[in-house]
């Protein structure tokens, strides 16, 4: 499946946000319970704007994370009601804008908003692409027995199963263990 770069970005940057959670991190714990360890997912994911970087700010991006791992598996129609309510709720004004060595991309807040509003909005404007392209089966929760992660499937063929090439291998091994009795 193919959605512009920044959609592609963005939805990457929410499977990574959404799978800092227990049950969906590879450590089991949170990892972001740190807001050292929100920085460095924000750097990693070339996150620009206002950071605070503060407990408060960490809360209110815990609590954005949860909001868009319910948001994740919703049916089409049910997702894109809780889509307008983020965007409403912030006032987004999509824009165009080019920074730090980006192309042209979409933005709906302020770089001054709070980081947990621009990143439900950024996420919402990614998932609204998604919706648009009737393409909301391919966001899933991990087919591993054992992790609650996320994925978003932009291959091609479109059957992307597992959040990472660990629960591939895993239940691949399990699989293969079942069939020797």
């Amino acid at each position: 499946m193919h959605f512009a770069p920044d959609t592609a970005a963005v939805l990457d940057f929410a499977v990574a946000l959404v799978n800092t959670a227990p049950g969906a991190s590879k450590s089991g714990t949170d990892e972001i319970a740190e807001p050292e360890q929100l920085t460095v997912l924000l750097d990693e994911n070339r996150y620009s704007g206002r950071r605070d970087r503060d407990r408060a700010e960490l809360a209110e991006v815990a609590e954005a994370r949860t909001e868009l791992r319910r948001i994740w598996s919703l049916e089409r129609d049910v997702m894109v009601v809780e889509l307008n309510r983020i965007l409403a709720d912030v006032h987004a004004v999509p824009r165009l804008e080019r920074h730090d060595g980006f192309d042209w991309h979409l933005h709906a807040t302020p770089p001054e908003a709070p980081l947990a509003d621009r990143i439900r909005v950024e996420v919402a404007l990614a998932l609204v692409d998604v919706v648009r392209a009737d393409e909301t089966g391919r966001l899933r929760v991990c087919a591993a027995t054992d992790c609650d992660g996320l994925l978003a499937d932009l291959s091609r063929n479109g059957s992307k199963r597992f959040c990472s090439v660990r629960c591939g291998n895993r239940m691949n091994m399990v699989a293969f263990r079942d069939r020797q009795g």
